[in-house]
């Protein structure tokens, strides 16, 4: 198991793995199709591109095969607030701490570090994921905000 920065010809597989995951995981389970359909649409290949420019976006890799992507970034522009995004995993590995793993590998990445606050956006099926990590909601507002919930998680420093 290894975690690398996306390199260029690796993101039409990360692509393939997130869509993979969006319509087997539990996420067609509490969303229409079209939805899914969406956030499928919205993580294209330029959109994982451009992601990839702004934040360090890795892709973890179990022999030499793409199972799972992570990314962390500045939230607005903050240097004391980051936060994840784009955080999946195939469905063929999902449940056996791939997750998990990838959110460390995140938190220590040098935008975890030196946040005092990382925050994530999360679908209501990875809900229960993020608060196993540590997260929870933002302000305890429980809303569901355009498509998504807000989850936070302080660390003292």
């Amino acid at each position: 198991m290894e975690f690398e920065i996306i390199k260029e010809n690796e993101i039409e597989e990360t692509r393939l793995m997130i869509e993979r995951a969006c319509r087997q995981s539990s996420l067609v389970d509490f969303y229409p199709e079209e939805t899914v359909d969406g956030i499928i649409k919205s993580l294209n290949y330029d959109s994982i591109k451009h992601r990839a420019s702004w934040t360090h976006f890795y892709v973890l890799k179990l022999n030499n095969k793409i199972i799972g992507c992570g990314a962390i970034g500045p939230y607005w522009n903050s240097l004391t607030e980051s936060c994840l995004f784009t955080i999946f995993v195939d469905p063929a590995y999902q449940g056996k701490g791939y997750g998990r793993k990838i959110i460390e590998n995140l938190e220590k990445d040098e935008y975890g570090l030196r946040a005092k606050t990382i925050y994530v956006h999360s679908a209501i099926s990875a809900i229960p994921f993020y608060k196993k990590c540590g997260y929870k909601h933002k302000n305890n507002n429980l809303n569901f905000q355009d498509g998504h919930f807000e989850l936070e998680k302080p660390f003292n420093k």
